[in-house]
């Protein structure tokens, strides 16, 4: 059994859900050196989040945004936590939602995602500036 651990960064984006299983693979180039194991990321901020969805047709991340936007709207009345902006304690709520982790298997040096499946960072500030992520990778070796 092998373990791996490292922190990565991603370059800041705007507000809205990013395909990066390219960035994610970049990052891990020795996990093409696993026959079986199980990828944890982990995002370490409260204010965006990770997902597993289409990885193919970019309107399926613009809707999820129009309608997280309708779900956890900006400025209302009951918010509390108000000084950081008004795209912050949204993005909280939505950080609590969507979830900050996600375990994906490995198998044969590769993530065993579905044909239209990627990996998202879920940006839920306007301006988040870059995110951290730390990737453990664990399995046996070929």
């Amino acid at each position: 059994m092998s373990w791996q651990q490292q922190t990565f960064r991603l370059a800041p984006r705007t507000r809205g859900f990013h395909l990066i299983t390219r960035e994610v693979l970049d990052a891990l180039p020795d996990m093409a050196r696993y026959r079986i194991g199980l990828l944890h990321l982990f995002i370490r901020h409260t204010s965006a989040s990770l997902a597993i969805n289409e990885n193919a047709d970019p309107d399926v991340r613009g809707d999820l945004e129009r309608h997280f936007n309708v779900m956890v709207p900006e400025n209302a009345p009951h918010y509390e936590h108000t000084l950081e902006g008004p795209d912050d304690m949204p993005a909280h709520i939505k950080s609590v939602l969507i979830g900050p982790s996600l375990s994906i298997p490995v198998s044969h040096g590769r993530l065993a995602l579905g044909t239209w499946q990627g990996i998202y960072l879920c940006e839920h500030r306007d301006h988040g500036g870059g995110r951290e992520i730390v990737a453990t990778l664990n399995g046996e070796l070929t």
